[in-house]
């Protein structure tokens, strides 16, 4: 088991890719791992909300797992996102994550209308199937359940959970949680350096996909103290992050990488992809950008 410790750096949201047919590509999703570690991240999250994690069946999660691991060189991080709708299913998968090798677990609450007691009773659950440790992935824009710091804290409180995604702008919240010592990742993309300066051991992102070395920039300069180069580095990808979230992320983030030369398909329907109009607006922005040169900004 990693020592909650050891949860520190930059963890891409990896996408799930698929053909046609919605089958798992995992060819692509393997020279995904090789674009992100290459570019020096410190692990990589999987099947999360950006990898369609609650659409995707299981067999295809545990597939997604068991590439992780195999890909991630010695010393990275694997946290598996394990959310789902039944409590057996999400059981079932934590456990399949620790006999894969994973490091961490981490899940979403349960979806609203489920109360904060049947959302402590589910995480204390998840806590006890397996020796991993858990993160809870706090995201009051897809759950409510989990928002306020006493909820939030009451979570945190149950044995082996050791931290928390925070997906929120109240990075007053992630300072306090930080200072009851709990290992604490940033959500928001835009918001990392924010997020770092509050106390945040690192993050876990979308956007760190399609460029990974300016998040681990990012990253770097707020551990070296160098405030204003972070503030620099996270204005430049804002404007990345701005222009794509005009069209539908997870769609446009499948259409960037595969412009990358990684085929990443359709996302699970009902999920909409790009249009070719959209398409041709979304590069178009791009090559109007400080990312022209970039290989997923080339249609």
């Amino acid at each position: 088991m990693a020592d909650a410790m050891e949860f520190r750096g930059i963890f891409p949201a990896l996408p799930a890719p698929l053909d046609d047919r919605e089958q798992f590509l995992s060819a692509s999703f393997e020279r995904l791992l090789e674009r992100v570690y290459a570019a020096g991240v410190h692990g990589v999250f999987v099947s999360g909300h950006t990898g369609e994690g609650l659409a995707q069946p299981a067999p295809d999660r545990e597939r997604a797992i068991d590439a992780a691991v195999r890909n991630s060189p010695r010393g990275k991080i694997v946290i598996a996102h394990v959310g789902a709708h039944r409590t057996a299913d999400a059981l079932h998968l934590a456990r399949y994550a620790a006999r894969a090798g994973a490091h961490a677990v981490s899940s979403l609450p349960p979806a609203p209308p489920f109360s904060f007691e049947e959302a402590r009773n589910y995480f204390g659950a998840l806590a006890a199937a397996s020796d991993l440790p858990v993160f809870v992935y706090h995201f009051p824009e897809l759950s409510n359940v989990s928002a306020g710091l006493d909820r939030l804290r009451q979570l945190l409180a149950i044995p082996n959970v050791v931290g928390i995604k925070f997906t929120d702008f109240d990075l007053y919240a992630l300072s306090r949680l930080k200072v009851d010592g709990a290992c604490v990742l940033n959500g928001h993309d835009e918001a990392l350096a924010a997020g770092l300066l509050m106390g945040a051991d690192g993050g876990v992102g979308s956007f760190y996909n399609l460029t990974p070395e300016l998040f681990v920039q990012v990253y770097q300069q707020a551990v070296a103290g160098d405030w204003n180069g972070a503030r620099n580095t996270q204005r430049r990808l804002n404007e990345l992050i701005e222009i794509t979230l005009r069209f539908p992320l997870r769609a446009a983030l499948k259409t960037m990488l595969t412009w990358a030369g990684i085929p990443c398909g359709p996302c699970y329907a009902p999920h909409r992809n790009l249009s070719e109009d959209e398409e041709s607006g979304l590069a178009g922005l791009l090559q109007s950008s400080s990312f022209a040169g970039a290989d997923f900004a080339r249609r």
